[in-house]
């Protein structure tokens, strides 16, 4: 889990660096590193970051340094600042996840191998061994079988795993007679006292919220797509003939499709996060998965109408003509919106994008079909039918956007979102 959480940041700062800068208010950790340009506001994230996990680090290692707090807890404190290390994340859900799941797995697993271990106290030194091995192998199995169900596998994966380590450790532990029960007790309190600096100072010194960045990213989206749409429609309707093929960055539509395992992380953060800022009623995580589902099958469209450019098989100029005046309104009247949804995510505030834009690109499709129908005519050559695939993905492609128009709609009204 947490190579899929650093995987999750790279991926977010490489995308997101380049393409625009967060404007917020002036915070204790903004003025300390005022050099740093802001173009790299994602690296001074990094650095406070990396702050925050070394203060962790040094308030957990005073309890074994300080003798007071070291004769309470002894060399067990160590495993708190194992702790701090293991589940301190970049972003606070995923720390909170990590350390809840951890914690959980830690007492169901220690608390059935200290049952497991009294019910065995009994049968003699060879079936107690039978039984907890019995016992042993059936859990472990079991748990292990559990982590490939998809569900259980993306969400509480890490916490089966500490699942099985606690009872293993556990019922092993107690074959042997050691002390199980004061052993766990006080590795548990080291423990928690590990999680809860975690967890405080995640939370509430410059927090880095998993929702937030799910808004970022999408918004980040919305205008990359919004840049590619337009390209593609500009590039199908000015090639001739004899001209050459031009060139249209499709990347952005590439890493729209390569961003889902990005995007389910984000959205599975954003789950455990409690409520903050505009989200203090509700958390439109759900809507965000839907919003980002939609945008995987548009970036998938415009692919498909970028191929339509790298075709052997070309319309001719005549009927370039024919649909170039409301094809390039299409483009631009979606470029125009898909920029303008993307505002809406990122400032958090409603536009006019569902009452006065989305009836234009209708009324612009409405045009669409009827050239795709009349003026076009039936399809008796292959010249006929590359125009009328490129038609037909550009109707789909406004479908799309007229759904999206309606998610954002509807995230705006869950999440609270202003209205201008």
């Amino acid at each position: 889990m947490s190579t899929e959480i650093d995987n999750v940041h790279i991926s977010i700062s490489n995308q997101t660096s380049s393409s625009y800068t967060n404007k917020k208010k002036p915070h204790f950790f903004s003025t300390l590193f005022f050099h740093i340009p802001k173009n790299c506001e994602h690296d001074m994230k990094n650095l406070i970051h990396s702050f925050k996990v070394g203060f962790a680090l040094l308030l957990v290692s005073l309890v074994y340094i300080l003798d007071p707090l070291f004769e309470q807890v002894g060399k067990n404190a160590l495993w708190a600042i194992m702790t701090v290390e293991v589940i301190f994340e970049f972003f606070a859900g995923a720390t909170l996840s990590k350390g809840l799941l951890r914690g959980i797995g830690t007492l169901l697993g220690g608390g059935l191998a200290c049952l497991a271990s009294n019910l065995a106290r009994d049968l003699g030194k060879i079936g107690y061994s039978i039984f907890v091995g019995g016992l042993i192998f059936i859990f472990g199995a079991m748990a292990t079988y559990c982590r490939f169900i998809p569900s259980i596998h993306r969400r509480y994966d890490y916490g089966v795993t500490i699942f099985i380590l606690s009872f293993n450790l556990v019922t092993a532990s107690s074959l042997r007679g050691q002390q199980v029960m004061e052993l766990a007790y006080q590795r548990l309190s080291a423990v928690a006292m590990g999680f809860s600096v975690c967890i405080f100072i995640s939370l509430l010194i410059y927090p880095m919220w998993a929702t937030d960045e799910l808004h970022r990213f999408t918004s980040f989206k919305f205008k990359e797509l919004a840049t590619c749409i337009e390209e593609c429609v500009d590039g199908y309707l000015v090639v001739g003939e004899k001209e050459s093929h031009p060139i249209i960055h499709v990347s952005s539509c590439k890493s729209v499709l390569d961003s889902k395992s990005t995007d389910e992380s984000l959205v599975n953060f954003a789950r455990w996060e409690p409520s903050h800022g505009r989200f203090w009623c509700c958390n439109p995580w759900e809507k965000h998965q839907q919003i980002t589902d939609l945008l995987r099958e548009l970036a998938s469209n415009v692919l498909s109408l970028q191929g339509c450019l790298k075709s052997t098989f070309q319309p001719s100029t005549m009927m370039r003509e024919a649909i170039k005046e409301p094809c390039k309104t299409v483009g631009l009247t979606i470029g125009l919106i898909m920029r303008e949804l993307g505002e809406i995510i990122m400032k958090k505030k409603m536009g006019n994008v569902e009452t006065v834009m989305v009836p234009e690109l209708q009324s612009i499709k409405l045009k669409l079909i009827g050239l795709s129908t009349s003026n076009l005519g039936a399809i008796e050559s292959v010249e006929d039918l590359a125009i009328a695939n490129f038609l037909f993905l550009v109707i789909k492609m406004v479908d799309k956007v007229e759904v999206l128009a309606k998610e954002v709609e509807a995230l705006g009204k869950v999440a609270g979102f202003q209205t201008k």
